[in-house]
């Protein structure tokens, strides 16, 4: 079974940036959901991961093998969208796609085959042939999703891929990540929850360069349990609550605002204690890690 290890990886840009700290992690097939605020490491991570950026200390095993010292057996097995992807604006998806497998190394033949695969699981079959600069957003980010699954990859990266994509688009994309998985390794880096929600097996949490949690998503939702409150309060009193609770979501109702609140002891006698949802176990566990580098 193939294996990508994570030791002690630690990156640091300037003396007192720090983008990673001590970052721990064994990952095995299945889909992975990173999830993390904004600046919380995430893209230095995958950048590591696919042997772009070089730790500053730590290692990475790919089947045992150091990716800074031997980058080209995972290199070959390696799909990755960044979250900054680019394309040629002349070229059409056909050249671009075909460009990018030659890149790859892969065989013509079997290449076209792929892109004809590709095209149409991504539903952009009737666009092949337009310049990808005349791509809206959602298509470009589709077309960054093809170029990373054309050589069949053992492992899969993509950060932040469901950017720019409207709500039936972003089902699909969840339901095909869900579909990759069983022998190969897919890591999706994100901050939108319900993403990792509908296709993870297995969650791990990060902030400001840290391993929080790892967990099955069931697991991390136990971390929870009877923490997580709702509570209906007159909007005039919403600004004051908000800076003494912990606020997962609100919704705002005739009678005031309802309010899912994560935290020890009910906020009021009002309030009353209902199931747990992966964003309040991930609230949960950003804002613990949060207070303790106040302490």
């Amino acid at each position: 079974m193939q294996q990508l290890s994570i030791h002690h990886l630690t990156k640091r840009y300037a003396r007192d940036r720090w983008a990673l700290r001590d970052f721990t992690l064994t990952l095995t097939p299945g889909v992975w959901g990173l999830l993390g605020p904004n600046g919380a490491g995430k893209t230095t991570l995958m950048r590591i991961l696919a042997t772009i950026t070089r730790p500053t200390q730590g290692q990475v095993f790919w089947d045992w093998q150091d990716i800074s010292t031997h980058p080209n057996p995972l290199r070959a097995v390696l799909g990755y969208l960044p979250q900054d992807f680019g394309v040629y604006p002349n070229l059409n998806a056909l050249e671009f796609l075909q460009y990018i497998a030659a890149i790859k190394g892969l065989d013509r033949r079997a290449a076209d085959r792929r892109i004809d695969e590709l095209l149409q699981v991504l539903n952009l079959v009737d666009a092949r042939k337009q310049p990808l600069g005349s791509y809206s957003g959602g298509m470009k980010q589709r077309i960054g999703i093809a170029q990373a699954l054309l050589n069949d990859p053992r492992l899969l990266i993509v950060d932040e891929p469901t950017v720019g994509l409207d709500p039936e688009e972003r089902v699909r994309f969840r339901n095909l990540l869900s579909d990759l998985s069983g022998s190969r390794i897919v890591i999706l880096s994100t901050h939108i929850v319900s993403d990792v929600e509908a296709a993870a097996t297995c969650i791990a949490i990060m902030n400001e360069g840290r391993l929080l949690q790892q967990a099955a998503p069931e697991t991390l939702l136990r971390t929870v349990e009877g923490r997580v409150w709702e509570w209906v309060v007159p909007s005039t009193h919403l600004a004051a609550i908000r800076q003494n609770h912990r606020v997962s979501t609100m919704t705002r109702l005739s009678e005031g605002v309802r309010l899912r609140i994560v935290q020890e002891q009910p906020p009021s006698p009002d309030a009353r204690s209902v199931p747990p949802s992966l964003e309040d176990a991930y609230l949960w566990a950003v804002a613990g890690s949060q207070v303790e580098v106040a302490q």
